[in-house]
């Protein structure tokens, strides 16, 4: 009897090799890149800096009605009239107007009425309709003599049940009716 061979896969891995640079490859691509920004600041001819220069702000004399002195006597304001809160960190913030908060705040609560009640009123009507249009969807599966699922076929029986159970309810309420006019009739007729 021959002794069984077993044979192993290879069990090396042969991972990828990466090109990583060298220092000096690295340093010489980091002196072309600042070569290459110098370059480019020296192509600049206009002799003007890159930001937007600032305008100073001219103020025009405007002569006021109650009394006979200059407006631009006053120090200057920034606000324009609009009340201003100082907040340690930001700075100025400004106040906005109380019809602008009032309207704000209406509309928000307009707008979460309208939704409570949307959702409300939704939700009441997928209730009720719920039931007629599998009513409907079962019933014209029937017309059109497809097969009924088990839980059609369920849907089904239970909407016939409830309508025989209704014919019949009304039957019983007249037959109620009758008889309780007789008796009240036999009762007073003594």
């Amino acid at each position: 009897m021959a002794l069984p061979i077993f044979e192993a896969p290879d069990p090396s891995i042969k991972y990828p090799v990466i090109n990583v640079p060298t220092q000096e490859e690295f340093d010489a691509a980091v002196r072309a890149e600042q070569k290459k920004q110098e370059e480019e600041k020296e192509e600049k001819t206009r002799g003007l800096p890159d930001s937007k220069p600032v305008l100073p702000q001219v103020q025009v004399p405007v002569q006021n009605l109650q009394d006979d002195r200059n407006i631009s006597d006053l120090p200057p304001s920034n606000n324009l009239g609009v009340p201003v809160i100082e907040v340690p960190i930001v700075g100025e913030v400004p106040i906005p107007p109380k019809e602008q908060v009032i309207l704000a705040g209406t509309t928000a609560t307009a707008s979460v009425a309208a939704a409570l009640v949307g959702k409300s009123v939704v939700e009441w009507m997928v209730g009720k309709m719920k039931p007629v249009v599998q009513q409907l969807f079962v019933r014209g599966k029937k017309l059109l003599n497809r097969d009924l699922t088990p839980y059609e076929l369920q849907v089904y029986f239970a909407f016939e049940k409830t309508a025989s159970l209704k014919k019949v309810n009304k039957l019983l309420k007249k037959e109620q009716k009758t008889e309780k006019k007789e008796q009240y009739k036999k009762f007073h007729s003594k």
